[in-house]
């Protein structure tokens, strides 16, 4: 098949070019640096001639209020591009959970994807994964100081960015599920035990303080964040990808 994947150069969809391609379809990875800007629509037409498959892996550049309007202009431009071309199935990537955390801007952004697709003129699937094992620098980054991180003991279930990138790729090649799949990490964790094991890897001294009010994830409630029961688990450890 012929598969457009827009953010075709960031940390999942460079991944998920690589493996549609070695599974033998034709992959056009689009971006503003290839002349697809998905903001404005510029070069999104041309793109989607003779596609297949659009997997939109694009992403706000915020996570606060000005993130809706990012998802409901790129959904708009694409959706109608993607109707026009004659696209039959079209991929967004989405998180587990995401329209049981109304308090945080960012997930109300991507429920607004969500059903932006979901009404839309286009046979669609959502892919919801877990929190990525690569983002966990970044969170512990949020609360900490040269001595501790703190940290909530939210309920994660995290995965590696190329179980992720596998997931959307097998979806994309698949039949359109007008619906959603869930896909999670092996191992269930709370957050400030996360935090623990990746210092203790790293040979990182601070201690890690569970304060149930740190960070943006100290919004979520109970196990929001853990795969579903009929989500699929990847096999990556965060102890096997810790050791790469």
């Amino acid at each position: 098949m012929k598969i457009a994947v827009i953010g075709g150069t960031g940390l999942i969809g460079s991944q998920v070019v690589r493996m549609l391609t070695t599974d033998g379809h034709d992959v056009l990875p689009l971006s503003p640096s290839t002349g697809v800007d998905l903001l404005t629509g510029a070069g999104l037409p041309e793109a989607l001639a003779g596609a297949d498959v659009v997997v939109n892996l694009t992403n706000s550049p915020t996570f606060d209020e000005a993130s809706p309007a990012f998802f409901r202009t790129t959904m708009q431009n694409m959706l109608s591009a993607a109707a026009s071309a004659g696209v039959g199935h079209a991929v967004i990537l989405s998180i587990v959970g995401v329209d049981e955390v109304p308090d945080l801007d960012y997930y109300r952004a991507k429920v607004l994807q969500e059903e932006l697709l979901q009404t839309g003129p286009v046979p669609y699937s959502i892919v919801r994964a877990t929190q990525f094992y690569e983002f966990v620098d970044a969170v512990l980054s949020w609360t900490s100081d040269e001595n501790t991180v703190r940290l909530p003991a939210t309920p994660v279930q995290p995965m590696a960015a190329a179980d992720v990138a596998r997931a959307v790729a097998d979806v994309a090649a698949g039949a359109p599920l007008n619906g959603i799949r869930n896909v999670a990490g092996p191992q269930v964790y709370g957050l400030d035990e996360l935090g623990r094991v990746a210092l203790s890897a790293r040979g990182d001294r601070r201690a890690v303080v569970t304060d149930p009010a740190a960070g943006m994830f100290a919004a979520v409630p109970g196990d929001v964040l853990i795969g579903r029961a009929d989500a699929v688990l990847a096999r990556t450890t965060f102890l096997e990808w810790l050791s790469r």
